[in-house]
């Protein structure tokens, strides 16, 4: 594939930082103009999966009677996940170049494991590893919970590349790069290979944010409203020093945006930072000049303002939470159940093409 690239803030980055561009979208028309900023990486999810086919809906209604003919005894559900690999397959075709070029590091397309699994380690590692089958270049998001960190060491044991996902906090970072790193140092003493192996691991600096502004507007706090947009960055950037300091080999991923932070306070980390396609058009056609900021604390009023709310503790320190609570964690529960809601929308467009309303 022939790359015509855009000049601009983000191709700056990737090309003077370590900070890598993945695309928060499997969409293959956005991966390419993603791919043009200087983009390594896409993502998946069933909230992800669902929007691409709703923008081809003509397309993918016509494949999902298709697959529906082509396997007439599985369940709507897996016609919809039938969709969704393919979807997938076909960014990642997109991506193999890079991949083959940086010897697997970057040029990934992250495929999420099915929520309705996430009460079960095996049935997500089994899956991890089905997906991980499909392609050279595919990684695999499995959840932040106890369950999961169980899964993630497994899955990466096995030679799944693990991209940690629903996760929110510094806790929720530092258990599972540790799982990623055992599943990797198993590897080793067997004499199993790692050297292409690209693990990563996401904070939702975003969703961090709405929970700690929701949970100050339940409890009635009177504080500076501009210090909550800080939450998820503060978090990203203290996980970031734990792995550093722990000599943890996954990488860090910025997800969930909600303002340009979530790109420019995290240039020139060894991180992943992962936009919508609209926030890239906006950062790469604003002007911007690139500037390294990873390094670069959150202000101490700042951080006086998030150390006195509780819950933001929880989020930010090492031990503030264990992974038996990681799941009742706020932001972990919203997240899910909109997980597990995409699934249901999905389950209900398969429906309307295969039993259509009279």
């Amino acid at each position: 594939m022939s790359i015509e690239y855009t000049p601009g803030p983000l191709l700056d980055a990737a090309r003077n930082t370590p900070t890598a561009l993945w695309n928060d979208s499997s969409d293959p028309d956005e991966l390419r103009q993603s791919i043009s900023y200087g983009g390594v990486g896409a993502t998946c999810n069933p909230t992800i999966a669902y929007n691409c086919i709703i923008k081809r809906k003509d397309f993918w209604n016509a494949r999902i009677a298709e697959i529906a003919k082509e396997n007439p005894t599985i369940t709507e559900s897996e016609v919809g996940w039938t969709a969704v690999r393919e979807l997938s397959l076909e960014a990642a075709k997109l991506l193999e170049p890079i991949f083959e070029r940086e010897n697997g590091r970057n040029g990934r397309l992250s495929m999420q494991t099915d929520p309705r699994l996430a009460r079960s380690a095996k049935a997500l590692a089994d899956q991890a590893e089905e997906f991980h089958k499909l392609a050279p270049n595919i990684i695999v998001k499995i959840p932040a919970t106890a369950v999961g960190v169980e899964a993630i060491e497994e899955a990466t044991y096995r030679g799944v590349s693990v991209n940690v996902t629903v996760s929110f906090s510094v806790p929720q970072a530092v258990v599972t790069g540790e799982a990623i790193e055992r599943g990797l140092k198993r590897r080793e003493a067997e004499g199993k290979d790692v050297s292409t192996m690209g693990p990563v691991v996401t904070l939702m600096v975003g969703r961090l944010d709405d929970w700690i502004k929701e949970v100050a507007k339940r409890d009635k706090l009177f504080l500076d409203p501009g210090h909550l947009e800080w939450a998820g960055v503060a978090a990203f950037k203290r996980a970031y020093a734990e792995f550093q300091k722990r000599g943890l080999r996954a990488r860090m991923l910025s997800a969930a945006f909600r303002n340009v932070m979530h790109w420019s306070e995290f240039v020139g980390g060894d991180v992943v930072v992962s936009p919508p396609f609209a926030w890239q058009q906006l950062i790469n056609n604003s002007g911007y000049k690139m500037v390294e900021r990873m390094d670069v604390p959150v202000r101490d009023d700042i951080m006086e303002t998030l150390l006195g709310i509780p819950e933001f503790v929880r989020a930010y320190e090492p031990d503030g939470m264990t992974p038996e609570e990681f799941t009742q964690f706020g932001a972990t529960r919203k997240t899910l159940r909109g997980f597990l809601e995409s699934d249901n929308d999905l389950d209900r467009l398969v429906r309307e093409v295969l039993i259509p309303k009279p």
